[in-house]
């Protein structure tokens, strides 16, 4: 379990005012004592993550939260980090003892609808406390799926897991394919792969393993090399790939290589459409041809590492982009899951291909830009723009969607 990529698990974050028996729960739900539990509010004081597999769905990562009723000015920034927490949310349980909401309940609950995300309102101290009915008629009156349960007694947890499984978002119950419905069982793919000062020593990225992983499921013939052996690997072949797929960074080089009649992406855009709305990134992209001087670009990463002298987030997208735009332009870099509260500042926000988050937390990032009206793209569709390849590198994807269609 512990071996599942973070960007595929599904994340629950229990949430609730102090003392409502959120860390109760985590371990009634799980069977283990994992929370430290007490009757003094507050214990909780920071999101703690518990990781668990809640068969049907696998493996699941539950968020333990502060209470949404916290105060002072500490209060106030453990609130913050509660609801950064929901933007890598999948699911959120709200935790409520049975007595009527409060109004930092009810903010929270207003907001969590906001987000449309899904969530659970679960009556934790049923052996104790019978739930408000006018709690009852709140869950009611929008539709909100409730429950009531007993942390102690453990009764209602097995029907808690079972409104879990059903409230768990689609792509979880579908099989997502990466790249497997552009080609056919027995076809030959090149995956290119440059191992250079950013790639990880003695391993391949997560993208280039799990679309490794997708096309051998279809039953793919594979060939991995560097971008320095493909003109070779391309001279070897007795047929022409049906496909080749590479790393971003390199895809100037890479589509000199390969003839035209020869499909061609790159990873960013393969996960562009399996972890976002591939629709809202094409369109977003038409921002960054019309930038004017002084405009600020959110440079946005699904987590945080080491920074290097020829980043791609933070050097060389920059720096293709002035060039490319011939303006003066203000870039700013937000790493981890924190997204800035000033959004409607920016011009555009180019977003990495999340393959570290959810498609759930991409999908919300996406989604919160559109809705604040902030164009939005990624760093590969970002990048085969400005080495003027993009109508190429988009094209398979295209060509898919279409045949889907039919």
């Amino acid at each position: 379990m512990s071996s599942t990529p973070r960007g595929e698990r599904l994340n629950i974050a229990i949430i609730g005012k102090r003392n409502a028996g959120k860390s109760s729960l985590i371990n009634a739900l799980v069977g283990q004592d994992i929370a430290i539990v007490s009757a003094v509010p507050g214990t909780t004081t920071d999101p703690v993550d518990k990781r668990y597999e809640l068969l049907p769905l696998g493996p699941v990562t539950f968020f333990d939260t502060a209470g949404v009723d916290d105060t002072g000015e500490l209060g106030e920034k453990r609130i913050k980090a509660t609801q950064k927490i929901l933007y890598r949310t999948d699911i959120a349980i709200f935790v409520s003892d049975g007595n009527a909401f409060n109004n930092a309940e009810l903010k929270m609950i207003e907001k969590i609808r906001d987000m449309e995300l899904p969530m659970l309102i679960v009556f934790n101290k049923k052996d104790i406390i019978p739930a408000s009915q006018e709690n009852i008629a709140f869950c009611q009156k929008y539709s909100l799926q409730y429950i009531s349960v007993s942390s102690v007694t453990k009764e209602g947890i097995d029907e808690c897991k079972e409104k879990l499984i059903q409230l768990s978002p689609k792509y979880l119950k579908e099989n997502r394919i990466i790249a497997g419905d552009l080609v056919e069982p027995k076809n030959s793919v090149i995956l290119v792969t440059p191992i250079d000062t950013s790639a990880p020593k003695g391993r391949l990225i997560l993208p280039q393993v799990q679309t490794l992983r997708d096309l051998l499921d279809r039953n793919c013939l594979v060939t991995v090399v560097q971008e320095t052996e493909l003109k070779s690997a391309l001279d070897k072949t007795k047929e022409p790939p049906s496909l080749v797929i590479t790393d971003s960074q390199v895809i100037e080089m890479v589509a000199n290589i390969v003839p035209e009649e020869i499909p061609l992406t790159t990873f960013s855009i393969l996960f562009a459409r399996y972890k976002g709305e591939l629709d809202i990134l094409l369109e977003g992209i038409n921002r960054l041809k019309t930038l004017q001087d002084g405009d600020k670009i959110l440079i946005a990463e699904a987590c945080s590492h080491h920074i290097q002298k020829d980043d791609i987030g933070r050097v060389k997208i920059p720096n293709w982009m002035q060039k490319f735009s011939q303006k003066n332009l203000n870039f700013e870099v937000y790493a981890g899951h924190d997204f800035p509260e000033n959004l409607e500042e920016y011009a555009v926000c180019i977003h990495c291909g999340g393959c570290m988050i959810t498609p759930m937390e991409m999908n919300r990032k996406i989604m919160e830009c559109r809705r604040r009206g902030v164009p939005v793209t990624n760093y590969g569709m970002t990048i085969s723009l400005l080495k003027g390849v993009l109508d190429r590198t988009i094209k398979p994807l295209l060509k898919a969607k279409v045949k889907q269609t039919q």
